[in-house]
C-alpha cells in the first residue's frame, strides 16, 4: 500500500524539487553577479531549505544532533558517510553559519539548474576521480581555501554512495590532503543514517515516511594529533560505529 501511494506523491515531489531548480538558478545568479558572495550565499541557503520542505512531500522528516558548540571563526573539515545526495542539503542547511563547501565530481559542475551554478561559484571543488592531475591540484587549491577564508569543507570519503547503507572503506587521499592544506581546521565527524532509504525502491518510486538523522560527533583538532592516520581511523571508526544497519 504504502508503495502504491509512493507513485503520485514522487510525481509531485519531482515536480517540486526540479521547480525549485529552476526558479533558485536566476536568483543565484542575480544574488552573485549583483551583490557578491554573502548574498548569493542567502540564497543557498534558501534552495537548502526549499529542497528540504519538497522532501516533505514524501514524509521525510530530519533530525540534527549536534551538542557541540563549535566557534565560527576556523576552518572545519565535516567527515561523514555517504548514502544519497539526500545528504547534502540537510547539512548544507543545518550548518549554514560555518559557510560549508563540498567536493563533488566534475560532471556535475554543468547542466544542472541551481546545483551546477552553486558547484562553480560558492566554492566548492570539482574534481575528475580517474585523473590525479586535475583532482589534487583541485583539492589542494581548495584546502587552501578553506584555510585561509576560515570556511567549511565537506568530504565524503567513501567515494560512492552506499546504497543499502553499508558503509564503504574510506578511501583517505582526498582527506589526507585537506588535513595537510587546513593545519588549523577543527575535524568535525558526522554519521548519516537513512538517507538511503529514500531510494529503496530506486528513483522512481521513492521511500516513503523517512526519517534521516544526523548525529554530530565530539570534534577533533587537527593541531593535536602528531600521526596523522591515527586521526584519520579515529574520525572512520566512531562515524562507522554509529551507522545502524
Amino acid at each position: 500500500m504504502q508503495k502504491l501511494l509512493s507513485y503520485p506523491l514522487t510525481i509531485i515531489y519531482y515536480l517540486c524539487f526540479f521547480l525549485t531548480l529552476i526558479v533558485f538558478h536566476p536568483i543565484q545568479w542575480f544574488c552573485f553577479n549583483v551583490f557578491g558572495y554573502q548574498a548569493h550565499k542567502k540564497s543557498v541557503d534558501g534552495l537548502q531549505f526549499t529542497l528540504m520542505r519538497c522532501a516533505n512531500i514524501l514524509g521525510t522528516r530530519f533530525t540534527f544532533n549536534n551538542p557541540h558548540q563549535i566557534d565560527i571563526n576556523q576552518p572545519l573539515i565535516i567527515v561523514a558517510n555517504h548514502q544519497s545526495l539526500h545528504d547534502i542539503y540537510p547539512i548544507t542547511w543545518y550548518m549554514r553559519k560555518y559557510h560549508p563547501k563540498f567536493i563533488s565530481k566534475i560532471e556535475l559542475g554543468k547542466g544542472i539548474p541551481s546545483v551546477s551554478y552553486n558547484l562553480r561559484h560558492g566554492g566548492a571543488a570539482l574534481i575528475d576521480r580517474k585523473n590525479p592531475r586535475q583532482s589534487v591540484p583541485a583539492l589542494i587549491k581548495f584546502g587552501e581555501y578553506i584555510e585561509t577564508n576560515k570556511r567549511t569543507a565537506v568530504i565524503f570519503p567513501e567515494g560512492t554512495r552506499s546504497k543499502n547503507g553499508e558503509p564503504k572503506p574510506f578511501q583517505t587521499k582526498g582527506l589526507e590532503i585537506l588535513i595537510k592544506k587546513i593545519p588549523s581546521a577543527l575535524i568535525v565527524p558526522i554519521t548519516i543514517n537513512n538517507s538511503w532509504k529514500m531510494f529503496r525502491y530506486g528513483k522512481f518510486p521513492m521511500g516513503l515516511g523517512t526519517h534521516i538523522t544526523f548525529t554530530v560527533h565530539k570534534p577533533l583538532k587537527v593541531a593535536t594529533f602528531v600521526d596523522k592516520q591515527e586521526l584519520i581511523n579515529s574520525i572512520e571508526t566512531t562515524i562507522k560505529q554509529h551507522i545502524i544497519p
